[in-house]
């Protein structure tokens, strides 16, 4: 790349800030800093970076507060960091729009990890690719047509719809609510067991092995992640 890709860590605590600069700076990112909610709207708004990585225990307020403003004109990718582990928070999170969450501690591969499929996911938004491709399975959004090492698969028109919303966004943690509302509408946000169903129906369709899966994955009490490559 010609310019580093930029990143905004916003987090109040010296000792993270201190061990992330190195680690994301040999992975070629430019990294810049705010350590309170209102210093990290400013600074999205005032110059945009392409990642932000967000802590959620900010010293004037909850860094969900920044998921809420910025989400109301900016897509830029948001990886919540965070020591809190209840399962109500990471739902919290992702419903207001982050892109993933990550637990305190991690390791930097798996953050590299994350950070990559949240700017992949956003190219591919941008792009609006017309066949989207997960392993040795490809999605072709125009034809509504699914296809498996090269062998096409008979899904029903909801089925395609909800694969190809999940294939849409590969890599990323979706919540039931958001995939519900998103294929079935607002009405249904509740409707997690018949998501379950429809997930099941898939796996047997699209999987080598349903009881294995390897493309649509469940997160425990969240939601699914579509793995990627």
């Amino acid at each position: 790349m010609s310019a580093k890709t930029s990143v905004l860590v916003v987090d109040d605590e010296a000792a993270i800030l201190r061990f992330l600069k190195p680690a994301l700076e040999a992975n070629d990112y430019d990294m810049d800093s705010a350590g309170t909610v209102a210093e990290a709207v400013k600074r999205i708004a005032g110059r945009p970076p392409d990642i932000v990585l967000l802590d959620l225990g900010l010293p004037d307020g909850d860094g969900k507060d920044v998921i809420r403003r910025v989400r109301e004109w900016s897509d830029v990718p948001i990886i919540v960091l965070s020591a809190r582990e209840r399962e109500a928070e990471k739902i919290d999170s992702l419903d207001l729009g982050a892109d993933d969450y990550v637990n305190k501690p991690f390791t930097v591969g798996e953050l590299m990890a994350r950070m990559r499929a949240a700017l992949r996911h956003r190219m591919q938004r941008q792009a609006e690719v017309p066949v989207l491709r997960v392993g040795d399975l490809e999605v072709d959004a125009v034809r509504h047509r699914v296809t498996r090492a090269g062998a096409e698969l008979k899904l029903t028109p909801k089925e395609f719809e909800l694969l190809s919303f999940l294939a849409r966004h590969a890599g990323r943690v979706l919540t039931h609510k958001q995939i519900l509302s998103a294929v079935w509408g607002p009405a249904h946000t509740e409707d997690t067991q018949y998501l379950r169903v429809y997930v099941g129906q898939l796996r047997q369709k699209v999987e080598a092995q349903p009881n294995d899966p390897r493309i649509i994955l469940t997160e425990p009490g969240i939601g699914y992640r579509v793995a990627e490559g």
